[in-house]
């Protein structure tokens, strides 16, 4: 299966969480399953997880469409 989840990272500016996302088997499936302890674990900045929230958010809405 390709890698989607480096260039969506890239799209949002989070490239650097790119090989965390990779490692610990994160992809489109559980991104709406994280919550902020989880992002927070990952080693994710606050600014950061509020970018990734916020984007995450907007997939889950589009999907629902």
């Amino acid at each position: 299966m390709p890698d989607r989840i480096t260039p969506w990272l890239e799209q949002l500016g989070l490239t650097e969480y790119a090989e965390v996302f990779k490692v610990n088997a994160i992809d489109f499936r559980a991104l709406p399953e994280l919550s902020d302890n989880d992002l927070q674990e990952l080693g994710l900045k606050l600014g950061h997880r509020r970018i990734l929230q916020r984007a995450v958010a907007e997939l889950v809405d589009r999907d629902k469409v």
